[in-house]
């Protein structure tokens, strides 16, 4: 099988082993130079429709999980909306599939009711709205797609949560009622192996139990010995404050297991490093 990783960062290198360790022939293109051992590079800006004929053709299973980085919701748009276009058309009347990666910021609810798949999108943010046509683009071509939806990503060198604890910078909002949905690095992985098999679709990946803001600070202190954070209010982040539990059951339903089946076991990793 021949694959090609369109923006191959923090979640698309470990992928790209994965596959090579698969014996798969991976190719991995993003905008600055990358090497990886084994993996065939290019550099290429899926911004610009022209940068998509550097490429070779004829792949099975293109993954598009690039990132805007942390620009605006503008520079997040044209990765994200211009970048999938962009790549449908070149794709054309090829047999590629196309798995996408999303985010489950698409669902805004508040009032920490359980979402699935079948829940309406309804984003309240520019770059949610970016993700929401992104997906809508794909799905009205005719490329046989695969969509995941992840959740929070945390693992090694990254878990906004706990850096803002380390910092002293953490605090609890709503009384630590707000409900959180996360999911380790490698069980990202893991989900877009899972549905580049026999199981296209549209897929949530988090773990297997959301947590709320307060009973997630709570352990985290006390693995920590550190005081719990004082109530207060973000202000600082881009994104929404939503509160709402992410239901996996659709992917676990294809066979999908977790490595670190909920946020303890994965940042009991992480206070080890």
């Amino acid at each position: 099988m021949r694959i090609l990783i369109l923006g191959c960062g923090y979640v698309g290198q470990p992928l790209a082993k994965k596959l090579m360790e698969l014996d798969y022939e991976v190719h991995a293109a993003r905008r600055s130079a990358l090497s990886i051992e084994g993996v065939k590079t290019h550099q290429v800006d899926i911004t610009q429709p022209d940068s998509f004929e550097s490429l070779p053709r004829n792949f099975d299973w293109i993954i598009f999980c690039a990132s805007s980085g942390r620009g605006s919701a503008e520079a997040h748009r044209t990765v994200f909306v211009d970048g999938i276009n962009n790549l449908i058309d070149w794709l054309g009347e090829t047999s590629a599939r196309v798995l996408f990666t999303s985010s489950t910021n698409i669902y805004p609810q508040t009032d920490g009711n359980w979402v699935d798949e079948n829940t309406p999108r309804q984003p309240v943010t520019g770059t949610a709205q970016n993700l929401v046509d992104a997906e809508t683009a794909l799905i009205e071509s005719d490329i046989t797609y695969s969509i995941l939806r992840v959740a929070g990503i945390y693992g090694p060198d990254r878990g906004y949560f706990y850096r803002q604890l380390l910092n002293n910078e953490a605090v609890i909002t709503d009384k630590g009622k707000r409900w959180m949905n996360m999911i380790h690095r490698d069980d990202v992985v893991g989900a877009a192996l899972t549905v580049m098999k026999p199981h296209p679709g549209i897929y949530n990946a988090c773990d297997n139990k959301p947590v709320t803001q307060g009973e997630f600070y709570e352990w985290l202190t006390n693995r920590l010995g550190k005081p719990m954070p004082p109530e207060g209010e973000v202000t600082h982040r881009k994104r929404t404050t939503t509160s709402k539990r992410v239901s996996n059951k659709k992917l676990k339903s294809t066979g999908w297991t977790l490595n670190y089946p909920t946020f303890r076991e994965g940042y009991e990793t992480l206070i080890k490093e």
